[in-house]
């Protein structure tokens, strides 16, 4: 199986080209990010180039993150930021490369959000299906982000649904879904056609995969199963030096 650093966990420290390097150094097969934005695009892009690795994604960003805000697509009296942060994603991620964006949807509930969210939604597909990038929507789980407007998969799947695009896709993150929801195997299985990435962390402490109540040889083997081929997203948080939390790396390779 093929792998993904998610440098917004994974050797944090460094500034994002380095990061980059290190991931290669130490058998990655892509990469991907949070929010790049302080980093001149010329630069990441270099990065990338020398080592070969494709970008699979960034976020949009937070908004005002001192404010209490987690992004801002779902936000009805939000709207022109929410656009502007989708505008800034697109352009930077066209600039390095990228093959996706997770629109972030921020901390909202109810219908006018629901509305809110397809709209802009409608309108990232639209600027970045130009592009040739994929927009994400991810579910994130009540502990770690109460509030947060998309929580679930089903809810994804209709949002998804609705805004009936081919450029927009779920990110299915493990460590959300089995908070939330639990049974990945069988919404693996069930949403393997809505799926445009997979991002993994044990559970329940967000750490490397070689520990918690998720078996991940077993959803590894499952997702190769299902015939998914593009790389897995390690977006987990290391407890202590990232070099060292590697040691299921060259084992889950061999997947």
């Amino acid at each position: 199986m093929q792998f993904s650093a998610n440098l917004g966990f994974l050797w944090a420290e460094l500034k994002l080209p380095d990061a980059i390097r290190a991931a290669k150094a130490a058998g990655f097969d892509a990469v991907e990010c949070h929010w790049p934005y302080d980093i001149d695009p010329a630069h990441v892009k270099a990065a990338l180039s020398e080592t070969r690795l494709p970008m699979l994604g960034i976020n949009t960003s937070r908004g005002d993150v001192a404010a209490g805000d987690n992004g801002l697509s779902a936000l009805p009296d939000r709207i022109p930021e929410a656009r502007a942060a989708i505008d800034q994603a697109v352009a930077y991620g066209e600039a390095i490369g990228a093959r996706n964006i997770h629109v972030m949807a921020g901390f909202a509930t109810g219908a006018e959000a629901h509305r809110t969210f397809v709209s802009n939604l409608q309108y990232a597909c639209g600027l970045a299906g130009s592009k040739d990038i994929s927009i994400l929507i991810e579910p994130l789980n009540r502990y770690d982000a109460p509030g947060y407007f998309l929580q679930t998969t089903d809810q994804a799947t209709i949002i998804i649904s609705e805004v009936d695009v081919p450029n927009l896709k779920l990110m299915f993150d493990c460590y959300h879904v089995q908070l939330m929801e639990g049974d990945l195997t069988h919404k693996l299985t069930q949403l393997q056609n809505h799926i445009g990435h997979i991002q993994f962390a044990s559970v329940p402490d967000r750490g490397a995969p070689d520990h918690g109540e998720v078996n991940f040889d077993h959803i590894f083997d499952v997702i190769k199963r299902l015939g998914y081929s593009k790389p897995l997203g390690a977006e987990y948080k290391p407890q202590g030096p990232t070099n060292l939390s590697l040691n299921w790396l060259k084992t889950a390779q061999l997947i």
